[in-house]
């Protein structure tokens, strides 16, 4: 019978091994695909693929940045000095309008003519720039240069101010909007939820009698619980016409919004994990400081609350994690906007919300869909450090604020 129970333990044990080991690899294989897409990112070109930029051989250019294309084609920058090149107004040339100036009839069958209409065209325009399908470009015309096939940069994705990722001739995949749009909206919410979440939390643990304790502490558990569409749908019919009533706005739809819904999500975090850790205070402390004449609020604020430092600190922490990953709530109420944000009051977009949105119509494989997943690593960077911070302050000696 005791050889039984001992192979049974065994192959129990083993069971639990092996499944730890699998769950780990799983974990590993997910997070090493993540990267691995992401990172794709930097090796597509700056130029939509399949196109090229061609200009004429002796204009002095030889790169442009992805955001100087766009800006040439958008008309913001329209001469070549202002991109190393010499003084005088930019053409830009898009493909289509070749048959402006030449009759389909000429391009012979299938087009087979049509490199070198557009050899001749770029030869005859000093100040062109020509955005064109490769398979056109003209092939043994002297007169035309074609534009270096430059890569997306580091400084690209993580220094631009710009979210375009369908723009043409060169998508923008700048970062920065979605970076400070997500920190603004979760720190500001922090900031509500915390002084809130702690004043409840205060309340159970020390004032509220047995009786409101066992009715508040599981209702407020069962706010976590509530799905985050549920949350987006009370922001959108009640907080986004509220603030814009309030403040005599266009949108109600604004990183006030956002930051509101996203307080009142973390607040069970936070309530839960520092009524908790109040709770553990030694009822030796609370005693010993009451006996040595100090009133009620002298003990919750000079012995409970220093002494419970760590435990506040993980809930702030923790909280802090389910705002910055949270996504359709953000998506519903914030108005989706991917500008560097100055104020609450004006639409935002944050790095999840931009991920659930796009990914279903991003190309598989394509610079759209690397960034995506590049955004994803970012967010998994953000909360990984998060959680640690959360794991070492958890970890830290209570008694150490004292």
């Amino acid at each position: 019978m005791k050889q039984f129970k001992r192979f049974l333990e065994r192959i129990i044990e083993g069971i639990l091994t092996v499944s730890g080991a699998i769950t780990s690899i799983v974990i590993l294989l997910i997070v090493i695909f993540l990267f691995k897409e992401g990172f794709g990112l930097f090796n597509s070109p700056a130029v939509e693929k399949g196109y090229a930029l061609c200009i004429n051989a002796d204009n002095p250019v030889n790169k442009l940045t992805p955001y100087q294309i766009k800006e040439i084609f958008d008309w913001e920058i329209d001469n070549w000095k202002d991109v190393g090149g010499v003084d005088m107004e930019i053409e830009p040339f898009r493909f289509e309008e070749i048959f402006q100036h030449y009759p389909e009839e000429e391009m012979g069958e299938d087009y087979e003519l049509l490199p070198e209409k557009l050899g001749e065209y770029i030869a005859a325009t000093p100040a062109i720039i020509a955005f064109i399908p490769k398979q056109y470009l003209p092939g043994n015309s002297a007169e035309v240069k074609v534009l270096r096939d430059e890569k997306i940069h580091f400084s690209d994705f993580f220094g631009g101010k710009e979210w375009m990722p369908t723009s043409t001739p060169s998508p923008q995949f700048g970062v920065l909007p979605l970076i400070l749009g997500t920190l603004w909206v979760s720190i500001f919410a922090i900031l509500i939820a915390l002084p809130l979440g702690l004043g409840v939390a205060i309340y159970l643990s020390e004032l509220a009698s047995e009786r409101i304790r066992k009715i508040l502490k599981p209702t407020i558990e069962l706010l976590a619980g509530i799905p985050s569409v549920v949350y987006g749908f009370f922001g959108l019919v009640v907080i986004v016409p509220l603030i814009q009533k309030v403040f005599n706005l266009p949108v109600g739809e604004t990183a006030m919004a956002g930051s509101v819904i996203l307080a009142i999500m973390a607040l069970p975090t936070i309530i839960t994990v520092a009524e908790d850790a109040m709770r553990n205070t030694p009822r030796a402390m609370r005693e010993a400081s009451l006996g040595l004449g100090a009133s009620k609020w002298q003990t919750i604020y000079k012995i409970i609350i220093p002494y419970a430092a760590s435990g506040i600190s993980a809930a702030v922490v923790l909280g802090i994690g389910r705002a910055i990953g949270e996504t359709m709530a953000v998506l519903m109420v914030t108005g989706n906007a991917a500008v560097i944000p100055h104020t609450l009051f004006e639409p935002v977009r944050t790095i999840p919300a931009t991920i659930a949105a796009e990914l279903g119509e991003a190309p598989a494989g394509g610079p759209h869909y690397q960034a995506l997943f590049m955004l994803g690593c970012i967010l998994f960077i953000i909360t990984m450090i998060i959680s640690i911070s959360a794991e070492i302050i958890s970890k830290r000696q209570p008694n150490k604020g004292l």
